[in-house]
């Protein structure tokens, strides 16, 4: 499911989505605020360069919104249905998520975001 050479792979560990061999982000902890979204201008490996136009990815805005539903809505579920909390902690437990998980989902975002416009390429890959 997360092998390497399909977009999951790419998405869920944030690696170049050309050759999946370099972090596209200078720091791998997403909880360094300061550079959550710190980007490499582009892959060592293979020049893929991360940024295709200026403000590219503002687009992961949108994403990021419907990543933020999905987390909130996780929450809700796991609040309501497993602890059978009331309105007022349900409320409290998905804000408290998405103050916590709000870098995770801002690199989630981006990283769905280059995956709609560039595909693995197997020849890119480092040899071994």
């Amino acid at each position: 499911m997360f092998k390497k050479g399909t977009k999951l792979y790419s998405i869920f560990t944030g690696t170049c989505p050309k050759c999946h061999e370099e972090s596209m982000y200078t720091n791998k902890n997403p909880y360094i605020l300061s550079e959550a979204l710190s980007m490499n201008e582009k892959c060592s490996n293979c020049g893929t360069k991360y940024k295709i136009e200026p403000s590219f990815f503002y687009g992961a805005m949108y994403v990021s919104y419907a990543v933020g539903i999905a987390f909130a809505v996780a929450a809700f579920v796991i609040s309501f249905l497993v602890f059978n909390a009331g309105r007022n902690i349900i409320f409290i437990s998905i804000i408290g998520t998405l103050v916590v998980f709000m870098p995770i989902i801002m690199r989630l975002s981006r990283n769905i975001w280059i995956n709609f416009f560039m595909s693995y390429d197997k020849s890119l890959t480092k040899k071994k």
